[in-house]
C-alpha cells in the first residue's frame, strides 16, 4: 500500500515503513505525527485520487530526528566593484518513519 502525502509544500510518495526527510515539523523525537493532507492512496492495482485530497485517509508516521542539513555557501559577487558577500544556510529538517496508512 502507498499513499502520496503533501507537507512542507511538497509532495512524497510513502509505502509503510519508509524513512523520509520533509520541512522541519514542530514536533519532538519520538512524537507521533499525522500527516492528513493525502492527495493518492493504492494498493495492487485500487487507486483512490483525491480532489484535492482523499476523504477521511491520513498517514501515522513516528519523528525520528531533528536536525539540520549541510551547509549551503551564498556568495554574491560584482567585479570590478569590491562588492562581496558570503553567507552560509543550513536548512532545518524532520525525519520520520511512516507507521500506518489509513485509507
Amino acid at each position: 500500500m502507498f499513499a502520496i502525502v503533501e507537507t512542507g509544500g511538497k509532495q512524497y510518495k510513502v509505502a509503510e515503513g519508509d524513512i523520509i526527510f520533509v520541512e522541519k515539523i514542530g514536533a519532538e523525537e519520538n512524537d507521533s505525527v499525522t500527516l492528513d493532507k493525502v492527495l493518492a492512496v493504492g494498493a495492487e492495482g485500487d487507486v483512490k485520487v483525491g480532489a484535492p485530497y482523499v476523504n477521511g485517509a491520513s498517514v501515522s508516521a513516528k519523528v525520528l530526528k531533528n536536525g539540520k542539513d549541510k551547509k549551503v555557501i551564498v556568495f554574491k559577487y560584482k567585479p570590478k566593484k569590491g562588492y562581496r558577500r558570503k553567507q552560509g544556510h543550513r536548512q532545518p529538517f524532520t525525519k520520520l518513519q511512516i507507521e500506518k496508512i489509513n485509507g
